[in-house]
């Protein structure tokens, strides 16, 4: 029962809660300007204490408002940025609309195929977008059942693909050297797509690690790069997502933790890339002095992820001229002005080395090549996947190298000699 009583010039409201230790306890709240906000209030405060906190009872929850319960004590807590905003979108755009209007606890695996099917069959979605929008219905419904309790059975649990006929095109393409070539020659006035390329075709890392790197993670003398932090892009609220060309652009870059704690790794580099970036920071020396109080530079900001009320970097920008009290980040792959672009870097490259060359590609192609390449020259698997950042030989294999002509042919010719030998 809640009891409201003016105390001074404002109201409050109190209400019993459980005895501890014997002793009788009581919630109470003022500062209310009127007796009937003092009653409204006091009675949401009342029917959530008895729903143990939560701000709805379980059993009559709809899926559209449990996914935002989901949302925010569970993937803004505990998953990756980009991973969220992906879930945002799929929530928003496909799973509310047709889903979002019912009982959470009234949903059963035919509603759930159903709408997989139905989506299907409407949208004409990838088998692997589709595999997207069945994760966020499984996993949301494995915290449902498994954490928190608010359903007894997932429903999610038996869902099942549709058949695609035709299987998903694999979009990984393995570079050949010629192709290399051309990627490189083309851009070779574009300094901060021609080093990063460089890099990853030279070291396997992932587009994010690349761009995440600063000088001081070249070791020259011991001809080492480590790889500590991903580069991160958020746009602000409000923003669009247009590329970071100026200060002025919508789109901040964020310094994050590595995919997987595998992904925390040192590797040896050759004497190409060493002595390829020796040049490009030499080179940008020379635009510091030449662009002076002009050039763009870089700090670290420590600030607070509104979601999970951790600490994370952001990246200031401001001129040479600027003083800041930020200690700064040596970023690697720049403009010649010192504007970091991020992995928007690749943006225009990859159009034109698709458009222009005729290659078809992804950054992450530089990475699936690489891996590939190192297994056809007999490279020791385990040493490939600790170069990779990955936590299993299996996911070496499985994913990143690709079976090639030369491996076909390999593969014969040694069964030839195995044969005539007979």
């Amino acid at each position: 029962m809640v009891n409201v009583r003016k105390r001074g010039k404002v109201y409050q409201y109190q209400f019993e809660i459980a005895p501890i230790n014997g002793k009788r306890k009581q919630i109470t709240k003022s500062g209310f300007k009127t007796k009937a906000e003092a009653e409204k209030e006091g009675i949401k405060a009342y029917n959530e204490y008895n729903q143990t906190g939560h701000s709805f009872t379980p059993a009559t929850i709809s899926y559209s408002d449990y996914l935002d319960y989901w949302m925010k004590e569970h993937c803004e807590i505990n998953l990756k940025y980009h991973t969220i905003e992906a879930y945002r979108s799929i929530i928003k755009n496909h799973v509310k609309p047709q889903l979002g209007f019912y009982r959470l606890s009234q949903i059963t695996t035919s509603t759930l195929q159903e709408f997989v099917n139905r989506i299907y069959v409407e949208k004409g979605f990838s088998k692997n977008f589709l595999k997207n929008i069945l994760k966020v219905l499984k996993t949301s419904f494995t915290y449902a059942t498994d954490v928190v309790g608010f359903v007894k059975e997932n429903p999610a649990l038996k869902v099942r693909l549709p058949k695609y006929d035709i299987p998903d095109e694999d979009p990984v393409h393995i570079f050949t050297k010629e192709e290399i070539t051309m990627i490189l020659e083309r851009f070779r006035n574009n300094h901060a797509f021609y080093y990063a390329a460089l890099t990853a075709y030279y070291t396997g890392l992932r587009v994010s690690e690349v761009f995440g790197l600063t000088w001081e993670d070249i070791d020259f003398k011991n001809k080492t790069l480590r790889v500590d932090r991903n580069i991160l892009k958020k746009n602000q609220k409000g923003g669009s997502k247009n590329r970071h060309i100026s200060g002025n652009a919508t789109t901040v870059w964020y310094l994050g933790t590595c995919k997987t704690p595998s992904s925390y790794r040192t590797i040896d580099i050759g004497n190409t890339l060493t002595n390829a970036l020796k040049e490009f920071k030499e080179e940008q020396e020379k635009y510091k002095e030449e662009y002076g109080d002009s050039y763009m530079k870089h700090y670290a900001k420590e600030v607070v992820n509104p979601y999970n009320n951790k600490p994370e970097t952001k990246i200031i920008n401001a001129f040479a001229e600027i003083e800041v009290a930020l200690p700064e980040v040596n970023l690697i792959f720049l403009k010649k002005n010192g504007v970091f672009e991020g992995t928007d870097t690749c943006k225009y490259p990859f159009k034109v080395i698709h458009y222009e060359l005729g290659i078809p590609c992804r950054f992450h192609d530089f990475r699936d090549t690489h891996a590939t390449r190192l297994i056809e020259a007999g490279a020791d698997i385990k040493a490939v996947s600790k170069r990779l950042g990955h936590s299993t030989i299996k996911t070496t294999y499985e994913i990143y190298v690709r079976v090639t002509s030369k491996m076909k042919n390999d593969a014969v010719e040694k069964f030839e000699q195995f044969a005539i030998n007979l």
